[in-house]
């Protein structure tokens, strides 16, 4: 079979390359044509978007705080009313509840009674002996100076007869112990009759006014406790807890009920320490909840030490980062917000308009 003989080569023709011309609009179809003004358009607000980016505005996280009171009792007893419930407003001075004060009226009347007799004890120490009890002094001081007399003319006498020889020793030597025994009784006497015309000691009068001093205070004491037995709210707010009920017998220091002060609420965020230089306590800052609602407050307090970002807020970068603390006071006389509340705070930083 004969062979086929193979085709020659076709020689390269070496021809300089040209960038295809794009089509015009008119060979484009219309979806094309509008996919490219999309493009276009796109291209043209990217640069626009950078320069409008707001490089003063820091934004951070938090949630919503407020002063927690919680009221308790200040004495012993049973709570025998309790009218009010949680959410109740109550006003500042307001009564919310009363303990059994039966205890205390019979104390207040024990501490009466030793005031009185306290009392009684220093007037006496003050008015002195009676007159009737001086005169009975002055009586046996009388008698113990003429019994004294006595004895020495019985001494005088039995000196006499012994010195003639016709007394004895031991008859005079007990006329001797007679009078001896008169004179220390008649010595007495007169120290008491002294005793009895200066009245009582300074130092006896002392401790007596102390007694009746001791009495007193504790019957203020007593009524004191009789005015804690009424428990009023310490300011105005609302009650977000209630931690006791009428008909419990409480003890010293048992907590009521919590009131909450709505009215001045913070929020708590956290800056890092990058920003820290950009804001002033005093500046003003934009709260926005997570519904839309805004309010404006100022800044009240920024840490001065650091710490870790706590773990229920967020960064926008989502990592760990030592941030600082700060708190931006709300007017929340509307009641707006609520402990617990997350919120976000736009600050401006200071010194940038």
């Amino acid at each position: 079979m004969p062979s086929i003989p193979k085709p020659a080569p076709v020689p390269r023709l070496r021809s300089r390359t040209r960038r295809p011309a794009p089509p015009s609009p008119d060979a484009l179809g219309p979806g094309a044509r509008l996919g490219a003004l999309a493009c276009l358009i796109a291209l043209l607000l990217i640069p626009s978007c950078r320069a409008g980016k707001d490089t003063s505005l820091i934004t951070a996280s938090g949630h919503v705080e407020a002063t927690d009171v919680r009221i308790s009792s200040k004495v012993p007893g049973r709570l025998v009313s309790f009218p009010v419930q949680e959410g109740d407003r109550v006003k500042g001075g307001q009564v919310i509840g009363r303990i059994d004060t039966t205890d205390i009226t019979l104390a207040l009347a024990a501490a009466a009674a030793e005031r009185d007799q306290a009392r009684a004890d220093l007037d006496l120490r003050l008015a002195g002996y009676r007159k009737e009890d001086i005169a009975e002094m002055e009586a046996q001081v009388a008698q113990a100076e003429a019994d004294l007399a006595g004895a020495r003319r019985d001494l005088d006498r039995l000196q006499a007869l012994l010195d003639r020889g016709s007394g004895t020793a031991k008859s005079r030597d007990d006329a001797l112990t007679r009078q001896e025994i008169a004179a220390a009784r008649l010595a007495g006497l007169r120290q008491a009759l002294a005793r009895l015309k200066a009245g009582f000691r300074p130092e006896e009068i002392a401790a007596t006014r102390a007694r009746l001093s001791v009495a007193e205070a504790r019957m203020d004491q007593l009524r004191q406790q009789l005015e804690d037995a009424t428990v009023a709210s310490p300011l105005d707010g609302v009650v977000t807890e209630k931690l006791s009920e009428e008909g419990e017998l409480l003890a010293v220091g048992t907590a009521l009920l919590v009131v909450t002060d709505l009215d001045d609420a913070w929020l708590t965020v956290y800056v890092a320490e990058p920003e820290l230089g950009r804001i002033r306590i005093g500046q003003e800052a934009t709260v926005v909840t997570d519904g839309g609602e805004s309010r404006t407050g100022r800044i009240t307090f920024v840490a001065t030490e650091a710490e870790f970002t706590p773990k229920n807020v967020q960064t926008r970068d989502e990592r760990v980062k030592l941030v600082f603390r700060v708190k931006i006071g709300l007017d929340n006389r509307d009641g707006l917000f609520k402990p617990g509340m997350p919120a976000e705070a736009r600050i401006r930083s200071a010194g940038v308009p």
